[in-house]
């Protein structure tokens, strides 16, 4: 009998050493104290943070309806990781940590222009996952931050299947500003919890969560 989407999730996220422990662990130190419960997962490109995250939204292990927000929907453009970095601290956990109520700015990619602003309120949690989420600011309104990292190789691998040949031309001018951005902030430094996903299977029965950033509560 084939496994439900729910439990192919779950059962990828128990081979991810700690991880299931630490989100039930974190989402219940912000309960208790009255907050809403914050993860933020970063990494370089192609480490597996989007495929990750569908993981743990669909085969969620704590309490509540997770949100998920990804940095890619707010980027202002191919230049943009240092400014998506700040904004979602500025605009989206620093006013979620203080009231429990927040905004992100959405970008159209297309248009290269900004699209509609999203609201992001009420107690369940909510995840947060890209590059450049795990600035020295954006860590500490986190309840659970988690590095990824994998081979080169297969990073490049991946996110060029992924986004095909338009990342190609950029790929090493967005490697650029992560390295800048790595150098300055220490992003693996400010992780509870770093993962090695070279060889984890991130692929299993997380697809409906591919629709995206958030649900307003």
């Amino acid at each position: 009998m084939p496994r439900s989407p729910e439990l192919s999730a779950l059962s990828a996220l128990s081979a991810l050493s700690g991880l299931e422990a630490a989100v039930v662990a974190a989402v219940r130190r912000a309960q208790a104290a009255g907050r809403t419960p914050v993860v933020l997962i970063d990494g370089p490109s192609g480490a597996g943070k989007s495929s990750l995250a569908d993981l743990l939204v669909a085969g969620w292990p704590a309490a509540g309806r997770p949100r998920l927000v990804r940095m890619d929907d707010l980027y202002p453009g191919w230049d943009g990781l240092d400014a998506g970095s700040e904004a979602v601290g500025r605009d989206l956990l620093e006013p979620l940590r203080a009231s429990g109520a927040g905004t992100w700015q959405r970008w159209d990619w297309a248009r290269e222009r900004p699209a509609g602003r999203e609201t992001v309120t009420g107690p369940d949690p909510v995840v947060v996952e890209g590059c450049g989420t795990l600035s020295r600011r954006n860590a500490a309104l986190a309840d659970l931050t988690v590095w990824l990292e994998a081979d080169d190789t297969l990073r490049k691998q991946r996110a060029l299947a992924r986004d095909g040949e338009t990342f190609a031309v950029e790929w090493n001018r967005w490697q650029a500003e992560f390295d800048a951005f790595a150098e300055r902030e220490h992003p693996r430094e400010n992780a509870m919890l770093t993962l090695d996903v070279t060889g984890a299977d991130l692929s299993g029965g997380a697809t409906a969560a591919r629709s995206g950033t958030t649900v307003e509560s």
